[in-house]
Formats: C-alpha cells, sequence, structure tokens
C-alpha cells in the first residue's frame, strides 16, 4: 500500500455536513479531504493517484444491525423470500432434494406467512414435498421456524414436549399434537443449537466469507452483529487469525442474552459479556455489548402489544420488567452498551422503563444504548427515547410494502397508521441508525435507502408507498446508515465519515443517487470498496484509473 493516495474526479459525501472534490489517504486513514487543488499539494508528486472517472463517494455503509454468519448461512439456503404460493415453495423444497440427493436435510431462509394466503404452516404441508429427511425453515423474521415432521423427530420434539421459557412449541389446535412451528426461544434454544452441532468449523468459515464477500461488494464496510454467541465469535476469531488480525470488513458484536430461570443465571450471562468486552477489543473486531430480545414479533402475534392483535389473543413478553431490569442496571454498571429488541409497543415501554431504573441505580454518564426496530411505538415513548439519549436502530427494509400484508392484517386496526415512524424519531431529536437486520431482510444498502428515501417496495416497486409522509430525505438516510450507524456502535470518532483522521473506509457508487431519481438506486452499484485504505472489492467492470503522478 503506497503512503498516500489521492482520489479525484468524483463527488464526494462526507456524511460531515457538505461535499468535497478529493480526499487523500495516507496509510490507513483519511490525511486530507477538500479541494482538489489542496488535495494535490497535500499528497505531494509522489503520491499515487486514482481517478474514481465521475463516481459517488461515500463513507462506507456500515450495517448497525446484522447478523453475519446467519446472513452467509441464509445465502447458503433454499431462498423462500419470494417464493409466490405454497405450491412454488413445495417445488423449490423438492427442486434442493433433486439438486442435493445425499443432503441429510434441508435448509430453507425467509418464507413468509402471506405466501401461505391465510392457511396455517404445519409438517404435513412440508411433507407433501419432502417426506424422508428433516426439512428446518427459518421465517423471514428469524423468529420461527417451520419443521416437518421428520425434523421434529430429530430435535426430539413430541407432543409432551414443554414450552422453553419465552417461547413456544405450535400446536394442533383439537389434538394438541406438535404442529411443526417453533416460536421465538423454541427455535433459538433447540433447533438452532442442535443445527449448529451439525456443522464443521469449516462450514461456517465458508459461510462467514460468504457473508463478507456479499457485503464488501455492495459497499458495506463495517457491522454491528446483532445476536453473537459461541459459534459466531469463534468464527470471527478464526477469521482474524486466519487474516493475520484483519477482517475483511469491522465488526462490533453484542452477545446475546437468553432469559433463564432465575436472576442469578441472567446475571451470569452479564458477566460473560464483560469478559468478552475487556478481551475482544480491536480495530477490527469488538465485543461492545448484550442484546436482549425482550418482544417478538408481529407477524407471528408474538410482539408484546399494549392491545389485543386482530384475533383477540394476546402474548406476554419474553423478558417481563422483573426479569429484564437487574441484567440491565447489571449491565449498564459495567459499562456495556445495551441493545434491547422492542417490537411491540408494550415492549418499549418495558425496554425504556428498565434503562431508566439503570440510570437512575447508577448515575448520569455518557451512554449509548439502543432499541431495535420500534415497529410499533406510542408518541410518548418515542418522546421519552430522545430524551435518554437511546439510539432508535430502524430497518428501513422491513417496511417494505410487498412483506406488509400479514403484518398489517395482524394489527388490523389504527396501529398500522404509525408503522416504522422513522421521522417521529428525527424530530424528536433522537439519533436514527438504519440497518439491514440481514438476513431477515435483503443485506444490501441501496434497496434499503430506496425504501427509506420513499416507503415505496424495493422488491416489487409496482406497489403503493408505505405511509410516504415517514420517508426520509435521501441525504439524511445516508448520513443515518453511515455517520449515525457509528454513533450507535460508539465509533463515531473513527468511522462513518470521509473525514481527516477517521478510517479510510468508503464505498464508490456508479453516478450521484443525491442528483437521480429515486428509483435508480435499485440499479445503481458499488464499483469501489476500501477498507482502512485497502481496496478490498472492485467492480468486474470498473475502468477506475490508478497511476503514478
Amino acid at each position: 500500500m503506497p503512503a498516500r493516495t489521492l482520489y479525484t474526479n468524483a463527488t464526494v459525501f462526507t456524511a460531515d455536513g457538505g461535499n468535497a472534490e478529493a480526499f487523500v489517504v495516507e496509510g490507513s486513514r483519511f490525511a486530507y479531504v477538500g479541494d482538489e487543488a489542496g488535495a494535490r499539494e497535500f499528497a505531494g508528486v509522489e503520491a499515487e493517484e486514482a481517478d474514481l472517472e465521475g463516481g459517488f463517494a461515500l463513507p462506507g455503509f456500515i450495517d448497525a444491525h446484522t447478523h453475519l454468519l446467519m446472513t452467509g448461512q441464509a445465502l447458503q439456503k433454499v431462498a423462500l423470500r419470494d417464493a409466490a404460493n405454497l405450491a412454488e415453495l413445495q417445488d423449490r423444497l423438492r427442486q434442493a432434494v433433486l439438486d442435493a440427493p445425499d443432503a441429510p436435510r434441508i435448509l430453507g431462509a425467509s418464507w413468509l406467512y402471506s405466501t401461505l394466503a391465510g392457511q396455517a404452516p404445519t409438517r404435513e404441508l412440508l411433507d407433501a414435498a419432502v417426506p424422508d429427511r428433516p426439512v428446518y425453515l427459518d421465517a423471514n423474521d428469524l423468529h420461527s421456524m417451520w419443521l416437518n415432521s421428520a425434523a421434529l423427530q430429530e430435535l426430539g420434539i413430541d407432543d409432551s414436549t414443554p414450552d422453553p421459557i419465552g417461547g413456544r412449541i405450535g400446536r394442533d389446535p383439537v389434538t394438541g399434537a406438535a404442529d411443526g412451528m417453533l416460536y421465538e426461544t423454541a427455535a433459538q434454544q433447540i433447533a438452532w443449537p442442535a443445527l449448529a452441532r451439525t456443522a464443521t468449523d469449516a462450514e461456517r468459515d465458508s459461510q462467514l466469507e460468504e457473508a463478507f464477500t456479499n457485503y464488501l461488494a455492495s459497499g458495506v464496510t463495517s457491522a454491528v452483529d446483532m445476536a453473537v454467541q459461541e459459534d459466531d465469535l469463534t468464527a470471527f476469531q478464526r477469521a482474524l487469525q486466519r487474516l493475520g488480525g484483519s477482517l475483511p470488513l469491522r465488526v462490533k458484536g453484542h452477545w446475546l442474552i437468553s432469559r433463564r430461570e432465575s436472576t442469578e443465571q441472567n446475571l451470569a450471562q452479564v458477566s460473560e459479556a464483560v469478559r468478552l468486552a475487556e478481551e475482544v477489543s480491536g480495530d477490527w473486531l469488538r465485543m461492545c455489548g448484550i442484546k436482549i430480545v425482550v418482544d417478538g414479533v408481529i407477524d407471528s402475534c408474538t410482539a408484546a402489544m399494549k392491545d389485543p392483535y386482530s384475533d383477540g389473543s394476546t402474548c406476554e413478553p419474553i423478558w417481563d420488567r422483573a426479569s429484564l431490569t437487574p441484567v440491565v442496571v447489571a449491565a449498564d454498571a459495567a459499562g456495556l452498551q445495551i441493545a434491547l429488541h422492542a417490537i411491540g409497543d408494550e415492549a418499549s415501554d418495558i425496554a425504556l422503563d428498565a434503562l431508566e431504573e439503570a440510570y437512575r441505580t447508577n448515575g448520569p454518564r455518557d451512554r449509548r444504548h439502543r432499541i431495535e426496530h420500534l415497529e410499533t411505538v406510542t408518541e410518548a415513548n418515542v418522546r421519552r427515547l430522545a430524551r435518554l439519549g437511546v439510539v432508535a436502530s430502524m430497518q428501513p427494509v422491513h417496511a417494505d410494502p410487498s412483506i406488509q400484508e400479514n403484518w398489517q392484517t395482524m394489527l388490523g386496526d389504527h396501529r398500522t397508521e404509525r408503522a416504522y415512524p422513522w421521522t417521529e424519531f428525527t424530530a424528536a431529536g433522537a439519533t436514527l441508525a438504519l440497518s439491514s437486520d440481514a438476513p431477515t431482510a435483503p443485506h444490501h444498502p441501496l434497496p434499503n435507502m430506496y425504501v427509506a428515501a420513499t416507503r415505496r417496495s424495493a422488491l416489487d416497486p409496482a406497489l403503493s408507498a408505505n405511509l410516504p409522509g415517514y420517508a426520509l430525505d435521501l441525504a439524511a438516510a445516508l448520513c443515518h446508515a453511515t455517520r449515525d450507524a457509528a454513533y450507535s456502535c460508539q465509533a463515531e470518532n473513527t468511522e462513518g465519515r470521509i473525514a481527516v483522521g477517521h478510517f479510510a473506509d468508503f464505498t464508490v457508487l456508479d453516478t450521484n443517487p443525491i442528483a437521480a431519481e429515486p428509483a435508480e438506486l435499485l440499479t445503481n452499484h458499488a464499483r469501489l470498496t476500501v477498507v482502512g485504505g485497502r481496496v478490498a472489492y472492485r467492480a468486474a467492470s470498473d475502468g477506475l484509473v490508478a497511476g503514478m503522478k
């Protein structure tokens, strides 16, 4: 890597309050950002020059809430998000068997409830497609899993298997027999560990590489993994060792805390997270906090809502106030960053109550806690979150109209009129960090920005916008996905901006999205991604000129 590289001939979006004409990278950091004449003078005659050929340079996207290993795994599973109906879903499973006749099990990703057109997901529907080996299908939101009879048998789940804390084994309403659905912790604590035991380290390494490769190709330079468990962390550490102390992109991790039977067991997990935060703290890999899933999701009626769902049902949170508050107070006292998944309006109440108790108990100091998703939230809690300085971590792709039918049906009332209220948070003065939550949604940031700026569908642009009054200005959305995403993971002094002293993490798009129609975000591409001053991805068709001057 040359001592200095001068980058010219681009629109430079700094996410720092203005644009620039050129910039200079020295080693792993930006050394100059500004006009071209000044950049040339600073760089000197010996610097290498890279002509960006009119591209649009911006800070590398920071996916502030994702699941890296799971994303790599999903990319290798049967893709089901765009299956038009049950018959097509079943056909894809049959084809997977034909493609890999010796596969011991069939794994699928991202099926949608709307695919079934109101029909309940049952093991018999999967048995009709694949009767002879286990089938495990992750729901699009990763909060439930659909299994066939062979998979239930492989897991040892029968009609008498008890529900775990915070989860539920689906059962036939008449016979009480296990119906093939695992909700929340039933999937996370029964199926996930069992499947993890069947995978090798080599397979996990391949899956992680798959995620890294896809992220870099889409302009992402940093990611926050929001449910790190032992398999994830050891895969990150193997990659770090394999690559000589660096990673293809920067990774921050939040250790997943699962609710156990006693407060002592819950607090023991916090102690483990404290140990990991002390031991894993580098520029490329850092464990910075904990993740707690307070409730579930609206699509499967497991989110904690103040009022019943449209069918009259209700659902208790995974973590109630009594179990959550001691964990939040202890993690806050230890200096850990706390990320709280809260989708239902009651769940955000519980999360904010716990955070307020931590503030009262532990006293004032600089904090950077977060609430994830916030798909339904009261206006009072929008203001309370902003007052407490809690980051609103949200995912535009979850508001894509093409996946809203079941979501809206499950609520079925006025609550759909304030869905995903991004602009309410910014108007209240809260920091809004945008991310993908891959693999619950596509990981690509430009379609994500399209949804953010239009509230239209990146999967089916013909659909009407979903509450367009909540759409964001595109330049602001880019800042929420770079600068504010860096703030959300306590990296604002080194990442998220093209600014002197920051890591030289940036991407170059084909064209300027701010000057174009929003729909062009769906065809725009990253042509170059640079991480720490090194080219990490270059499009095959890229004609960037680099030469000594």
